[in-house]
């Protein structure tokens, strides 16, 4: 493939967008970036430190100075430091706070500027939450995905079951919620669907009638066979 662009993939949590967005990776040799994991990374780097407390209050002072010896970095598998935490970021508490912390200023152009190192070159594949609005606001293809929320709860309940989580899928359902709310009104940054997206509703497909809609799209705007 020849011609790489920059694609920026945006939307709900639990849409699927890491598992659509590795899967063009695949399929077109780009680079998977995960926004989504590096701001798991670092909440899980606050929790760690201890500076969120139960109610999800962030101790900013105290987290801005730690977050200096802070080294992310995606292999694809996202590490703090040395230390393979791809599982780790995944778990329900990190989940229940990493909305508060990603909605902090510092916190978001720590991230920013990884990933916009990551992406110099093109010919990348990226997801999150304000990648074609703010991080990629030039990218040549933009995805906004979104799903029935009952449908997304349901996705996220059996895959953290699956993975041997104990959790109900009341507990999930609501954390949906939660993310929701704090992901679309947060003051920087908020979730919305840049002007010039595409808009893939889900809800009713599956992971390979996701990839023809991607395949047909990259054919008819890029004249990018893959």
């Amino acid at each position: 493939m020849s011609r790489k662009i920059i694609i920026a993939i945006d939307g709900y949590s639990s849409t699927g967008k890491s598992t659509f967005a590795k899967l063009i990776s695949d399929r077109t040799g780009y680079l998977h970036l995960d926004s989504g994991a590096v701001y798991r990374a670092v909440t899980l780097f606050a929790l760690r430190g201890g500076w969120i407390d139960a109610e999800n209050n962030i101790d900013q002072k105290a987290l801005r100075s730690a977050m200096r010896q802070l080294r992310v970095s995606l292999r694809p598998d996202t590490y703090i430091n040395e230390e393979n935490v791809e599982g780790l970021i995944r778990q329900m508490d990190v989940s229940n706070a990493v909305s508060p912390v990603s909605a902090i200023g510092f916190v978001r152009e720590y991230v920013d500027k990884l990933l916009r190192r990551y992406g110099k070159k093109g010919g990348i594949v990226m997801d999150g939450r304000d990648i074609g609005t703010n991080v990629f606001p030039d990218a040549q293809l933009k995805i906004f995905m979104t799903a029935d929320a009952k449908v997304r709860a349901q996705r996220r309940y059996d895959e953290m079951i699956e993975g041997g989580k104990q959790v109900t899928f009341e507990e999930v359902m609501q954390n949906i919620l939660d993310r929701d709310e704090k992901d679309t009104h947060r003051e920087i940054s908020p979730l919305r669907q840049a002007e010039d997206a595409i808009v893939l509703d889900n809800t009713d497909m599956t992971l390979e009638e996701e990839m023809v809609w991607f395949k047909d799209l990259m054919h008819t705007r890029f004249g990018i066979d893959i």
